[in-house]
């Protein structure tokens, strides 16, 4: 990947570490069901097995990874249920504008619906060819190529549909609530006017 192509502050490294908040959760995948709730068109929400969610439609998706910590995986070939598909499935009420990304231990974060509906947006399933790894968010974690990986929430089970914004669990504690890579939007401060690079 030319540098170029970098987001400013970015660089490739040689060997890269998962990075992740807390435990690796173990995965059971008789228990394990995704669900869809919030704002939705129909007031019961949406609930999804793992042998039910699997048999969703799939599509391959090669996209760099921008991780807040500066470092960029180039073209990551990913593989999973596109985001804009899961919303056709589990509609949204009218007035929604944001989802909450929710995970194992009741890790979240907050997106934009716009971002969430962004081409390359996918719920993953598979890495390289392969299925996860734990490390790497087995057995589902969401993919948003044009934002911060701390967004890229591992081991997701739910999205929320909200009708206004709540910040998530990274963004409560400081980091910035939009987080796109190409305006370096890292850290909450850079939210006040004419405070870090100008935002997009």
């Amino acid at each position: 990947m030319p540098e170029k192509r970098l987001p400013p502050g970015q660089y490739i490294p040689r060997e890269h570490t998962p990075v992740h908040y807390g435990p690796v959760p173990r995965f059971r995948p008789q228990r394990w069901d995704f669900r869809v709730y919030g704002a939705t068109e129909k007031p019961e929400g949406h609930r999804w097995t793992w042998e039910e969610f699997s048999a969703l439609p799939r599509t391959e998706v090669v996209a760099d990874f921008h991780c807040v910590t500066r470092f960029t995986l180039p073209e990551v070939r990913w593989s999973g249920l596109p985001a804009a598909e899961l919303v056709s499935l589990a509609p949204p009420a009218p007035e929604a504008t944001h989802v909450m990304v929710w995970a194992e231990y009741g890790y979240s974060a907050n997106v934009r619906m716009d971002d969430f509906l962004a081409e390359g947006v996918l719920l993953a399933t598979h890495r390289d060819g392969a299925p996860l790894t734990p490390e790497h968010g087995h057995p589902l974690r969401l993919v948003l190529p044009h934002l911060y990986g701390w967004k890229s929430v591992k081991w997701l089970r739910a999205i929320e549909y909200l009708t206004g914004d709540r910040r998530g669990f990274w963004e409560e504690r400081g980091y910035h609530n939009i987080a796109d890579p190409w305006a370096e939007q890292r850290y909450s401060y850079q939210e006040e006017p004419g405070q870090g690079p100008p935002l997009a």
